[in-house]
């Protein structure tokens, strides 16, 4: 069986690293198998949903390296919707509802005080012809609830093993409301089918909504619509790197927001394909190898821990293993490419790209020196060798260390300081011949240079 796998993001919104997890784990999962990955957007909010939020998404996963093998629109396919609709109305699984909110709230909070689950007692069900036209008359609109069968519904997850759920302990779903509007159900179900969805994989929070969705698609199948159920995976959900929910900020953290931030794809895509795995943590080659290295026999069952310093790690580390060749452009679209020895010099130094703006201005300038002792600059000045090449910083620190005594830190930060204006950065031997003498005789005399 050709593995085919969907992610379903609603455009009312950005992608934030919760969902990009669940995008990311289904294209993994999907790619390593050899098979498809669909971009299903969820857009039957029409009132809600914006063609700059779904440009956003399609702007996301192009950025992360995640192209989409097909992709739909929910709202062009109402027709088919309607007609699953209609079609579970005759088995008759699908029925009209006049309860208010105000009057399953009151239903419910009796229940609660006489012991009873808070579950729909399907009052609804007993409804005469005359009452729901009397209910009609009165202005009431329908919504339609699925009748479940009320038994224990059983399936094989990838992630979590054996699982169960008795839909007997569960309200009748709706999935149509009064406005006529469809919920997620329906239209998720019915495109599933239609689209040949063979895994749904997704957070661990769905888990307990999987009973009704198979009983969906038995009722589906059963009125000619689709042949087999869907495989499902539900994967342990994100906490903070403390084990606490996902703070708010984090929580809604997009990858719009990471990107301006100077994250990485390859780092993202790192971070978020391996916490919760026993795979060490550590940047891929690229998306395609996660993919090809994913299984859930991998994925632990607690909750997959978001760090974001593990995130600033992988970044710092996807930036020094980046080639020249890949940096190229984008040094360019800064103004700031000086060649490959310079580049191979300064990216150990970076933690985000956008660094090796200063990292340049250290070779090409300009730099305001840091002179915090003048007899050591001119003592450093006098002894500056003719030829600053590969060889001329172990022979100027000795001979400015038997000029002035200094040695050790004492010896090697002041220059830094001077020649760079930074306290920390790139090895100095490798720096000075690219900054060349005559910048460095500028420097140690307090010029900018």
């Amino acid at each position: 069986m050709s593995v085919k796998v969907r992610f379903a993001p609603s455009p009312t919104g950005k992608l934030h690293v919760g969902n990009v997890r669940t995008a990311l784990v289904n294209w993994m999962f999907a790619k390593g198998q050899g098979g498809s990955f669909v971009l299903r957007i969820d857009d039957t909010d029409l009132a809600r949903s914006t063609p700059e939020f779904e440009q956003g998404i399609e702007d996301d996963l192009t950025w992360l390296g995640m192209p989409w093998d097909e992709r739909y629109n929910q709202s062009k396919r109402f027709d088919r919707y309607h007609d699953a609709a209609e079609r579970l109305k005759a088995a008759g699984r699908l029925y009209p509802a006049y309860d208010t909110a105000e009057e399953l709230d009151r239903r419910r909070k009796v229940q609660l005080s006489r012991g009873m689950p808070p579950i729909y007692d399907r009052a609804a069900l007993h409804l005469t012809d005359e009452d729901k036209a009397k209910l009609e008359a009165e202005g009431r609109k329908p919504h339609w609830r699925f009748k479940l069968d009320g038994k224990r519904v059983s399936w094989e997850d990838l992630s979590r093993g054996h699982c169960e759920v008795d839909t007997a302990s569960m309200s009748d779903p709706v999935l149509i409301r009064e406005d006529g509007l469809y919920l997620y159900t329906l239209p998720s179900v019915v495109d599933d089918i239609d689209m040949g969805i063979t895994h749904v994989i997704r957070g661990e929070d769905h888990t307990t909504n999987t009973g009704a969705q198979i009983e969906i698609f038995e009722a589906l199948i059963a009125a000619g619509l689709g042949t087999e159920v869907p495989k499902f995976a539900h994967m342990p959900l994100l906490v903070g790197a403390d084990g606490a929910a996902l703070s708010k900020r984090l929580g809604s953290l997009s990858v719009a927001d990471m990107r301006e931030q100077g994250y990485e794809p390859i780092a993202i895509t790192s971070h978020l394909g391996r916490i919760g795995t026993s795979d060490a943590l550590e940047v891929a080659d690229s998306v395609l190898a996660l993919g090809q290295g994913f299984s859930f026999d991998k994925m632990g069952r607690s909750p997959a821990r978001y760090d974001t310093d593990d995130l600033d790690r992988l970044n710092a580390q996807a930036l020094h293993g980046m080639s020249y060749a890949a940096a190229k452009d984008r040094l360019a679209a800064l103004d700031c490419d000086l060649g490959e020895t310079v580049w191979d010099a300064v990216k150990g130094n970076l933690t985000k790209f956008d660094d090796v703006v200063d990292l340049a201005r250290i070779v090409r300038g300009p730099v305001t020196p840091v002179i915090e002792d003048p007899a050591f600059a001119a003592a450093a000045l006098a002894v500056l060798p003719e030829t600053i090449d590969a060889g001329a910083w172990s022979a100027w620190t000795n001979a400015v260390k038997e000029s002035t005594g200094a040695k050790g830190k004492a010896l090697f930060m002041p220059l830094r300081h001077i020649l760079t204006g930074q306290q920390h950065g790139p090895d100095m031997a490798t720096m000075t011949p690219l900054i060349g003498r005559e910048r460095i005789e500028k420097r140690l005399k307090g010029e900018v240079a």
